[in-house]
Order: C-alpha cells, then structure tokens, then sequence
C-alpha cells in the first residue's frame, strides 16, 4: 500500500487557517503604533493596511464582518469626541473661532473647565487627531476579530492559564456573535418585507440580539458546568504559591518593560531587561502550572513560517513607531497651536507598509461557515 506524500512547498501553498495568535500579534503591534503619534497621515496610512490585509484574508465565516462594525464604532468616537471637546472642553487657545456657543458660568474650582464658549479650529482639531487614535485602535482590534477565530485561540493557551484563557475568549468572541446576530436578524425582517433601518428598525434589531445574548450565556453556562469547568486537582499549597508568584511578576515585569519601551522617557535605558526578565518568570510560571494542569489537544492549529512573519511584521511596524516617537522625529505628534501641515517620516511609513507582508505571506484561508 503507497502513501501519498505532499511536498513541503506545495503543502505551504495549501488553504488553512493561519494561527489565531499570529494575527492578534499583529493587530497588537499596528495598534501600539497607532498609539505613539496622532499624525493624521500615519494613521491614516495604519488604517489602510489594515483593511488592506482584512480585505484579503478574511473569510466568509459570522465573525469577518467585526472590522466594519469597529469601523462604525471608530466614527462614533471621532463624533464624540470633537463635540465633547466643543462644549466642555479644555481652553486649548487658538486664533480660529468656528462658531460661538452660549456659555455658562461655572465656579472657581472648575476654571479648568468650560461649558460652551467659542470653539476654536484649533481645538476641534486637537479632538479630530485624538479621536482617530483611538478609531484606529479600535479598528486593529476588529481587524484580529475579523481574521481569526477566538476559539482557536483556546488551544494554544497554556495549561496554568486555561481558565483565564476561556473568559478571555468568551469576551473577545462578544462583539462577533453580536455582529452576527445583528446581520442575521436584519435579513430576517428584509425576507419578510421590514425595514431594519433607523431609530424604529434599531429597536426592532436590538431586542433580538440582546435576548439571543442571554440565551447563548445561558447555554455556555450549562455547558462549562457539565464538562466540570473550574475544578481542579490536588495541588500542593507550596506549588500554588510559587506558581502564582511568577506568574503574577512576570506579568508585572512584562507590563513595565512594555510601558518604558512605548513611553520612551528616562525608563527606556532598564525596559527591555525588564521585559526579558518578565518574561522568563511568565514562562517559568506557565511551565509549573500546566504541569498541574492535564489536558489533551486534538490537532494542535501549527506554528510555521508564516506565522512567524505574520507576528514578526506587527512587532517591525510597533518597534518603528516606538523609535520615531521616543528620538522626537518630527511629525509623529503635531501641534494645534498653531496648526501645522502634517509631515510624513520615513521611518513609521516604512514600518507600516512592512505590516502589509501578512496580504500576501498568510495563506490563503480555508472557509469557515460557522
């Protein structure tokens, strides 16, 4: 009897879906250098790989429609926050009043705050570039919702995280089941001849989607009861203890040594010894408690080549970024007063059209209906 052998460079060629993490690695790195400018051509130029790489990879499955709800979630903010900026914002200064609202006298210990007044060019601005920071932000996180399935997610977690991990997936798998209730309950009222649009259709959408959210919380609830979720073996005390010690300060370590590299002030110079000591503890931690921890996998999502580019593509454009803002290169955030003309550095463009590599290295994914 023959068996049929595939070579390795076809097999890389063959439709699969690309490891959950990969892509949250680089919807993480595209974030964290949307956070270090509030240069509106840099985040604009963000954006667009982004739904550059979504428009290419992602598949037809419920949850590849999460990136045009963020999309929408991001517009809100921007509207939220330049009209929040307008009536109660600070006094950002400006010579270029757009429009006079009638203001209200507050007492002296809110001078820092106004209500109403003149609202300047300057500061609507100053609001729009914030705004978009934070759409941008949004965006990358609907754009890993987009292209991987949070439940994959699951099988790589490690053995001392697994019951942390399955809350995480069951909250970062909320906004695509809404997304999709949504989109199902809309084409339900078109079949029956019912308009889904509006303030009346909004009301007809959202009682559904809420009540299929309690259902299906209900459900998982019952489920994770009958399969014993949460009960745990015989573990000595000592074990439990060290265990939750290097996790907990390897996590912190992790966490400083991230905040001095994206901060980039006086703790840049001791960030990366923290973070490459965080996360030896983390590791240390991890390896001892899944020891505990007994669990089997069943065709474990593989780790290959293209994963490595896919996360190693997030991490070039967030470490660009983080360079670009902690040596002051000019235009990566701008002034309002007075208002400039946006630069466009090199550096950050260079690292954003890197993060495009994922469009065409990523294989082609296989599709997914449910």
């Amino acid at each position: 009897m023959t068996t049929l052998t595939v070579p390795a460079w076809r097999a890389a060629r063959l439709p699969r879906q690309l490891h959950a993490g990969a892509w949250w690695l680089w919807a993480l790195g595209l974030a964290a250098a949307a956070s270090r400018t509030t240069n509106p051509l840099l985040l604009g130029l963000l954006l667009a790989v982004t739904a550059y790489v979504v428009a290419a990879r992602r598949t037809r499955a419920p949850w590849g429609g999460s990136f045009n709800a963020f999309l929408k979630l991001g517009l809100a903010v921007i509207a939220i926050r330049v009209v929040f900026q307008a009536v109660f914002g600070s006094h950002v200064g400006g010579s270029t009043v757009l429009i006079t609202l009638p203001e209200i006298a507050l007492p002296e210990w809110a001078a820092a705050l106004k209500v109403g007044g003149p609202v300047t060019l300057e500061a609507v601005m100053l609001a729009f570039y914030d705004g978009l920071r934070l759409a941008v932000i949004l965006a990358c996180m609907g754009a890993a919702n987009a292209l991987a399935d949070a439940r994959r997610l699951l099988r790589s977690v490690p053995g001392a995280l697994y019951e942390a991990g399955v809350a995480l997936v069951v909250a970062m798998t909320f906004a695509p089941r809404l997304v999709e209730d949504a989109v199902r309950i809309r084409r339900a009222h078109r079949l029956r001849g019912r308009r889904a649009t509006g303030l009346r259709g909004l009301g007809r959408v959202a009682m559904p989607v809420l009540e299929g959210s309690l259902e299906r919380a209900l459900e998982l609830a019952a489920a994770m009861d009958s399969r014993g979720f949460g009960r745990a073996g015989s573990v000595p005390a000592a074990r439990r203890r060290l265990t939750s010690l290097l996790v907990i300060g390897g996590l912190l370590g992790v966490c400083v040594g991230v905040y001095g590299l994206l901060d980039g002030g006086s703790a840049a110079s001791t960030a990366p010894a923290l973070l490459g000591l965080g996360l030896a503890l983390a590791a240390g931690g991890f390896v001892l408690g899944g020891r505990a921890s007994i669990r089997t996998r069943y065709r474990p999502d593989p780790w290959r080549l293209p994963e490595w580019v896919v996360a190693g593509s997030g991490a070039f454009v967030a470490a660009t970024f983080a360079v670009a803002a902690s040596q002051g290169v000019p235009g990566m955030n701008l002034l309002v007063v007075p208002l400039v003309v946006p630069d466009l550095p090199i550096l950050p463009v260079v690292g954003a059209m890197v993060a495009l590599l994922p469009a065409w290295v990523a294989p082609r994914p296989a599709e997914v209906t449910a």
